[in-house]
């Protein structure tokens, strides 16, 4: 699953806060969101003291992904979903998740915090 992995202490935004980093990808297939997410949230977990917000990022993992794989990549198995994922020592995750797609106009997509969507059951991921 992993396509590649490195590791890195480098200071960040002109601070010396060390990170470490993993950088991997993913097919685009439904079936691999979970495993993978449960492989990076165990990573996140090692570097990281819990304090409750483990089930908000796993959440945020997932929707992410799975909007890439779904609709970024339209499921297509030649394609891949890349995420890089760094854990700063003071507690800070930053994930950021790339893939193959078209893109979109985000400003073309409802507000999911606006009370008429609320009830909506798709559109948080973004």
């Amino acid at each position: 699953m992993a396509h590649t992995q490195s590791l890195s202490f480098l200071p960040r935004n002109g601070h010396s806060v060390p990170f470490v980093e993993v950088r991997q990808s993913l097919p685009s297939k439904v079936a691999a969101i979970s495993p993978f997410s449960d492989q990076l949230m165990r990573f996140i977990l090692h570097f990281r003291n819990a304090d409750g917000s483990e089930t908000d990022i796993e959440m945020a993992l997932h929707e992410a992904l799975a909007n890439a794989v779904i609709h970024g990549n339209g499921e297509n198995s030649g394609k891949r979903v890349y995420v890089e994922c760094r854990c700063y020592m003071d507690g800070e995750v930053s994930i950021t998740v790339r893939d193959e797609g078209r893109g979109f106009d985000s400003n073309a997509i409802p507000n999911p915090t606006f009370r008429e969507n609320l009830g909506f059951t798709y559109g948080r991921g973004i």
